[in-house]
């Protein structure tokens, strides 16, 4: 086997890759594409290493093709690209380093998160611990939280107050903490000689409360003012908390006085924050404000198979897909789902299953069932498809009437949990035998037609959203 990897590759490598930056963004770039190592390039072919399965699939499946053309258009005799696990490889390594080297690399086994040593600058005499999972090679980026992940990474990566503060917004369970945990760990990393707190406002509350009691507020102020990167959770909490909101409000000044770096969280923006002063209302939002969105079907596949590669599991991809399907809420409800799962299959020694997992989750997926109806569907589906609601209850068989009609039936099957007969009841009182025959052709025509497909999937995410 001949290794390529004189400068001319090397050159053209370095310019797929920039080119890949540019058009998929840093923080998407960063976490899916920056791993990849070309390996070799030999008679039309690419080969390119990433350190795991899970990242080899995922790159496979998003970014193949573009791969693909960009090195065509470097050099025109190249047809294919082939994306494998190197185990060896670290999702640390450079991925530009020669060819030869990553493709013979020997490495120490992959640690994905840092050691659980507490260093001298995050302390729980202060602050709250860190948790070693939570760093960004753990975090999956998606659309609804990219630009959330670009923004904590570029304060991580910095020695220099870019915006102050950053805060970070979101519904309960979709990765604030994961990403202000990260950005310690990173900080740690990097330069260990920064101090850094990492709290939840509640914390911050009760050590000022303390204090007080204590007449120790002095002690307070120095802690909390002389910091390098302060970190509050939840920031919510404070509201109508009048004393301690002062304090905050003092604190917040005096670190960006001396060009300090504030990193905030809450469940909502600073301007709908309530019982909030408006002072401090206005220092909350005068750095950057970023959000993250619920989360959509492809993020929490992209999180099904992370964690099931963190555990060390194989997950059947229709397990995968159902979870991703039914657990919408949020990211920390669906790792419970999983693991939930997991802990079934190995304490009776079965294997994972779509049944077994339907069977351990029926409380959560009944839970989550119930909030679409399948009067929702119907009408979503009519207007999509530029029918009348009535059409779904009607007897009429005309193609542009029953096509829509079994796609609303498919739906209702997919994301409620009403039985065959139920479903046939609510549209004008159908067989169940009818449903299942309208269930079977959308499947069909979802694996043969990818337009269709897409259709189907776009009607899904509206009404999961």
């Amino acid at each position: 086997m001949t290794f390529l990897s004189d400068d001319v590759v090397q050159a053209q490598w370095t310019r797929v890759r920039s080119r890949l930056r540019d058009e998929y963004g840093e923080a998407a770039f960063k976490s899916w594409l920056n791993p990849l190592t070309l390996a070799e390039v030999r008679d039309g072919q690419v080969r390119m290493g990433v350190p795991t399965r899970f990242l080899r699939d995922w790159v496979a499946t998003h970014y193949g093709d573009r791969i693909r053309m960009l090195w065509s258009k470097e050099d025109a005799t190249i047809n294919g690209v082939d994306i494998v696990v190197l185990p060896g490889m670290s999702r640390a390594q450079p991925a530009a380093q020669p060819a030869r080297k990553a493709a013979a690399q020997v490495a120490a086994p992959q640690v994905d998160v840092p050691p659980h040593a507490e260093p001298s600058n995050v302390t729980d005499e202060i602050g709250a611990p860190l948790d070693p999972r939570y760093t960004f090679d753990n975090f999956v980026v998606g659309k609804p939280n990219e630009f959330a992940y670009a923004a904590a990474r570029r304060v991580a990566e910095s020695d220099l107050v870019s915006f102050n503060p950053l805060f970070l917004y979101g519904g309960v369970g979709l990765g604030k903490t994961h990403l202000m945990h990260a950005v310690a760990w990173h900080i740690r990393e990097r330069n260990p000689g920064r101090s850094v707190i990492y709290l939840s406002a509640e914390k911050f509350m009760y050590r000022f409360v303390r204090a007080l009691r204590f007449q120790d507020t002095m002690a307070f102020k120095e802690q909390f003012r002389s910091v390098d990167v302060l970190m509050i959770d939840d920031v919510q909490f404070i509201g109508g908390k009048d004393s301690t909101q002062e304090e905050f409000f003092h604190t917040f000044n005096s670190l960006v006085d001396q060009g300090r770096q504030i990193i905030i969280s809450a469940d909502k923006s600073p301007s709908d924050l309530q019982g909030m002063e408006e002072r401090l209302r206005s220092r909350l939002g005068c750095g950057l404000v970023a959000d993250i969105h619920a989360t959509t079907y492809e993020l929490r596949l992209g999180i099904i198979g992370a964690k099931a590669e963190q555990l060390g599991v194989d997950v059947p991809r229709k397990v995968a897909e159902f979870l991703a399907h039914k657990i919408t809420s949020n990211v920390r409800e669906l790792e419970g789902a999983l693991n939930r799962v997991v802990a079934h299959a190995q304490l009776v020694g079965r294997d994972i299953s779509l049944e077994t997992t339907q069977e351990v989750l029926h409380d959560l997926l009944r839970a989550n069932d119930r909030r679409i109806t399948i009067e929702e569907i119907q009408k979503k589906v009519a207007e999509h498809f530029n029918i009348r609601l009535a059409d779904m209850h009607s007897a009429r068989r005309a193609r542009q009437v029953a096509r829509p009609r079994q796609v609303a039936m498919y739906l209702a099957k997919q994301l409620t949990s009403r039985s065959l007969p139920e479903i046939g009841r609510k549209f004008g009182g159908r067989d169940h035998t009818t449903v299942m025959h309208a269930v079977k052709k959308i499947e069909e025509l979802r694996s043969a037609d990818s337009t269709f497909a897409e259709d189907i999937e776009l009607l899904r995410r509206m009404l999961e959203s």
